[in-house]
């Protein structure tokens, strides 16, 4: 039986780098999961609720046309939940 890990053990979420990002406002008018805020000051999106992003979900950066956006790697993602998954069945144990 595979066990569901709780989203907040995922570090599953897009950071931006801000030296790249121009303010085009793609992502935020993108994702409907509300994980972005717009900062007025800076003319940028902030991610402001990352644990409302899909885990696997990485469509924000793929329109983002100055590759600004990131997301961990699968192989970083798996290693993620593998030790999510450890750690519950530890914890189920004692």
């Amino acid at each position: 039986m595979e066990m569901r890990v709780p989203r907040e053990m995922l570090p599953w979420f897009s950071t931006i780098d801000y030296e790249e990002c121009t303010g085009c406002g793609q992502c935020f008018d993108f994702c409907k999961n509300d994980v972005f805020e717009w900062n007025e000051e800076a003319g940028q999106p902030v991610v402001a609720h990352p644990y409302n992003c899909v885990v696997g979900c990485s469509a924000c950066a793929n329109l983002c046309d100055q590759e600004a956006i990131r997301f961990p790697t699968r192989q970083e993602l798996k290693k993620a939940i593998d030790e999510a998954r450890d750690k519950l069945a530890a914890n189920r144990e004692v």
